[in-house]
């Protein structure tokens, strides 16, 4: 019997591989021949393994079927052929036309170059994160879909829009120069930024797909931290950042897909591992003068590693929540500024502050004013909180809000 975890997990780990050799190797205006060849590996996989049986070396496999059908698309097709040798032609000898390189190296270069390719700034932000998901990161159409929590026909949409844009603005897969990698940096970390998000904040039911979501993008992440040339003090406290945010997984949700409380949640479970590694990485990021957003995240995330409730905790966290706002100001980074004023300065001023942020049309918003009216106000707190459920998207956060209207959580 095969197992039935196998392929999915070969497809999300290998799929972004050989799409971005291939795609590195036939030119960009040719991804989807790229993916194409790529998904059609994985069906013969799908097809004959449960049969044949599963080869001693599965990935060396999946290699040599990709690399013969690219040959194919390459000798076979002439109509492709010729359309493909305008490109590479100039660049590869008659003699290696076919050859297509997965070696260890070639692929991890490919993987770089194309996470440039997928965070150029001339598509939307949206895009770049859907762009990786899918090219990068081996999710299939209905699972991208279920991340942003909209439909298949949508996704679709915004992947062939931002491809299009792509090849118009004829873009080639390879690392920016020296020159522009600092420019185009910033558009890369934001994208893991937001990909990392899909996950930890999910609205998604799917819990596994959440942590898939977080553990890709700290691959992708470590892959610029592996580049001499790319990595730098906001690379590191990025992934920082995501070690410490990823290192409570495991306690956030129970063993029924609810919602666990911070101050509810079982320390036991945390990852201390991670945790080690995040304070490593935030570490050295803290050399040199530059100080982005991502070192005041890191902070931040850190801080909410110490259990303990104390008044150092919530001062350090209330300052760098401070920090961020001048630096980089956004509305739902001042709302979670007012927890920490309300742990330090007390629930009066905090509602005071929440309130004029006006954010009613987000349910955090009205969950956090519920919380901080709880013992002031008991009216005006499940008046917020029946607002809050209005607004929920997903099932924990109902179920969450329902219990807090009931008296259930304090």
């Amino acid at each position: 019997m095969i197992d039935q975890d196998l392929i999915p997990h070969l497809f999300r780990t290998e799929f972004s591989k050989i799409s971005s050799v291939l795609a590195k190797r036939f030119g960009l205006e040719h991804i989807d021949v790229a993916e194409d060849i790529s998904s059609e590996t994985f069906l013969l996989a799908l097809n004959t393994w449960p049969y044949q049986g599963v080869p001693e070396n599965p990935q060396a496999w999946l290699y040599t079927v990709a690399k013969n059908k690219a040959k194919n698309y390459l000798i076979r097709d002439q109509l492709f052929k010729n359309k493909i040798s305008k490109a590479v032609r100039a660049s590869i000898s008659e003699a290696d036309e076919s050859h297509i390189d997965l070696s260890d190296q070639n692929i991890s270069d490919s993987l770089l170059q194309m996470l440039f390719v997928v965070c150029h700034p001339a598509i939307p932000a949206a895009s770049q994160v859907a762009l990786a998901l899918r090219i990068l990161c081996g999710f299939g159409i209905d699972e991208i879909a279920n991340a942003f929590v909209t439909n298949k026909e949508t996704i679709n949409k915004r992947l062939v829009r931002a491809k299009e844009k792509l090849r118009n603005e004829k873009v080639k897969i390879e690392i920016p120069s020296v020159a522009d990698i600092n420019s185009r940096l910033e558009s890369v970390l934001r994208t893991l930024y937001l990909l990392f998000n899909e996950g930890y904040y999910s609205e998604s039911k799917d819990t596994i797909l959440q942590k898939d979501l977080c553990l890709e993008a700290m691959r992708l992440t470590q892959l610029l931290i592996e580049n001499e040339k790319i990595n730098s003090p906001p690379v590191m406290a990025l992934y920082a950042l995501m070690c410490f945010h990823s290192s409570r997984f495991p306690a956030r949700v129970d063993r029924q897909g609810q919602t666990v409380l911070y101050d509810d949640q079982n320390q036991e479970l945390w990852d201390f591992e991670l945790i080690t590694r995040g304070a490593y990485y935030m570490n050295v990021a803290s050399k040199g003068d530059h100080l982005s957003r991502y070192h005041l995240e890191a902070g931040i995330a850190y801080w909410h590693t110490v259990k303990e409730s104390t008044k150092e905790k919530w001062e350090s966290i209330l300052q760098l929540y401070n920090q961020l706002l001048q630096i980089d100001y956004s509305p739902i980074a001042a709302l979670n500024r007012t927890f920490a004023l309300a742990k330090t300065n007390g629930k009066e001023e905090a509602i005071q502050e929440a309130e004029k942020l006006k954010l009613t049309d987000n349910h955090y918003y009205f969950t956090l004013l519920g919380e901080l009216y709880r013992e002031i106000d008991p009216e005006k707190s499940n008046a917020n909180f029946e607002l809050a459920l209005s607004l929920a998207k997903s099932d924990a956060e109902r179920t969450l809000l329902k219990m807090k209207l009931d008296g259930g959580l304090k």
